[in-house]
């Protein structure tokens, strides 16, 4: 295939970085074909080795920076960029919120086919660092030791590292206690290859507000050895330790988590807040990781929903209902439709804790709940969509737009699939008016963004 080509995999060039793709990877071109190099930013000119090449596109990794660019900054991270975790520490956080409003426009543009969408410069953090509430941290052997870190780009091989610029301190300081405790009592980590061992991943969760910490070993079985003096040891020796489970995961899978639980030591769920509302959290609920920005999504969430206290409100994929009790706050009600049985069951929970009486939580996919609704003769006026990376399915959008709202306000954490839904419900006669990037995730190419849709 490489034949026709003109470049080779093992082959040295020597590229002009014109772009950054909305990967974080820079973008050079070589004989005219595009060569896609991390950790190359726009305006350098490097010197880099072709690991793979495919018929449109080659990838190549960087040998030698021949000329650097203004936005090139010092990596935090000692094993940076060898580990997957992040990809742009090595551009400064100006630049990083620049780069996500970029792919913002683009997206929306190029993927969408939308003109006018007013995209507003991206909100960015004032210390972009030690921002995740949660860490999941693969754990490998190395001879005799357990080692944790991140994968390696495009691998399964752990990078090893002690400790995460990115996670709150208190996840590093329960890591370090994690593998003391399991070197000392020798319980080895799982092998995929062999499929030998224990540990898969430590999970950690931190709530910053409460202070309360909540630790998940995730094992390929419920009969770990030594597990009795494993618990003592963390109960002893993690600060602040409320909650520790046990995740089993047999399967050979990519899915972290498993499908049994098993609570070791103190509770099964810690709490905290976002903004004035307390959330309970269980070791496989989806909650948003960096609590700081995730105030400042939703307070745009609200501005944008501009609610008068007379309107109904809907809150599809609801998930443990955080933006509804924000909206109900605001709306005359509430009503949250969400797919994941126990997310409604802590949905439910979390508004009865917080008082919230004018909410309802709705079990069953969007498509299929909102149809029931309007028979039901409830038609909001306001509808806010925050689905997973995959964005809506054709059926929900339908429903949407069968729905009618005068306001529609999409979050979502995929420019990608939300300029695509986007494209869609332009058809259906809504018009996306503006959007807002939230920098929810600091020194890696993600971003976070509500859109306002008014009824055409």
């Amino acid at each position: 295939m490489t034949g026709t080509l003109p470049v080779r995999r093992g082959q040295e060039v020597t590229l002009e970085i014109t772009d950054l793709a909305s990967n974080g990877e820079g973008v050079g071109r070589y004989q005219g074909f595009t060569v896609f190099v991390p950790g190359a930013l726009p305006g350098e000119r490097v010197k880099a080795g072709v690991i793979s090449v495919q018929k449109s596109y080659a990838r190549a990794l960087v040998q030698e920076v021949l000329a650097s660019a203004p936005g090139r900054a010092l990596p935090a991270c000692p094993v940076y960029p060898e580990c997957g975790g992040c990809q742009l520490q090595h551009l400064s956080y100006q630049a990083q919120l620049s780069f996500k409003q970029q792919v913002v426009e683009r997206a929306l543009k190029y993927i969408g086919k939308l003109e006018n969408v007013e995209v507003y410069p991206t909100l960015g953090m004032d210390r972009p660092w030690a921002y995740r509430n949660k860490a999941q941290f693969p754990l490998a052997q190395r001879g005799s030791r357990v080692v944790a870190g991140f994968f390696a780009p495009r691998s399964h091989r752990v990078v090893e590292i002690k400790e995460c610029p990115l996670q709150h301190p208190r996840a590093n300081q329960a890591l370090k206690a994690l593998l003391a405790a399991a070197n000392e009592l020798k319980i080895p980590a799982y092998d995929e290859a062999t499929g030998s061992g224990f540990l898969r991943h430590l999970l950690v969760r931190v709530a910053v507000r409460t202070g309360e910490l909540m630790l998940v070993l995730v094992s390929k079985d419920r009969d770990v050895p030594q597990l009795k003096r494993l618990v003592e040891r963390l109960a002893a020796g993690v600060p602040g330790l409320t909650s520790l489970l046990l995740n089993v995961n047999p399967r050979q899978t990519n899915v972290i988590l498993g499908e049994e639980w098993h609570i070791l030591w103190g509770r099964p769920t810690i709490s905290e807040y976002l903004g004035p509302f307390r959330f309970r959290i269980s070791g496989g609920s989806f909650f948003q990781v960096n609590p700081a920005q995730t105030v400042k999504l939703y307070e745009k969430v609200i501005e944008y929903a501009a609610l008068t206290g007379n309107e109904t409100a809907l809150d599809a994929y609801s998930g443990i209902g955080t933006i509804a009790l924000f909206l109900a706050e605001k709306a005359r009600y509430v009503h949250g439709i969400e797919a994941v049985e126990s997310a409604v069951e802590d949905a439910r929970l979390n508004a009865k804790e917080n008082e919230i009486e004018n909410a309802q939580f709705h079990l069953g996919e969007v498509e299929e709940v909102l149809p029931r609704l309007l028979a039901g003769g409830i038609r909001p006026k306001v509808v806010v969509v925050d689905p997973p990376r995959q964005g809506c399915r054709p059926e929900a959008l339908a429903a949407l737009a069968a729905l009618a709202p005068e306001r529609l306000v999409y979050v979502s954490c995929n420019p990608a699939t939300l300029a695509r839904d986007l494209g869609r419900l332009a058809g259906q006669g809504f018009k996306a008016v503006k959007a807002q990037p939230v920098d929810m995730f600091p020194q890696t190419y993600h971003v976070e963004v509500v859109c306002f849709l008014e009824k055409v």
